[in-house]
């Protein structure tokens, strides 16, 4: 089966998806207290609880503005 994006549209694709994302990275003021701060350990949690908490409770609002807009 052929894919539905040739080569260079997957290039630009690419592009635009890096560049966006280093712009992200980019934007952020650099600071002292990041230098400063003890690394953390490898026991550590890669996502905090307050991350998880607001990971699912903005799932949890998307899902309700879905259901309500479908039904």
């Amino acid at each position: 089966q052929d894919s539905p994006l040739k080569a260079v549209q997957m290039l630009w694709v690419n592009l635009i998806m890096d560049t966006l994302a280093s712009l992200a990275l980019a934007t952020e003021p650099p600071t002292e207290a990041l230098l400063l701060r003890r690394p953390y350990g490898r026991d550590h949690p890669l996502v905090s609880g307050t991350m998880l908490r607001n990971i699912l409770g903005h799932a949890a609002y998307q899902l309700l503005v879905i259901f309500t807009l479908l039904f």
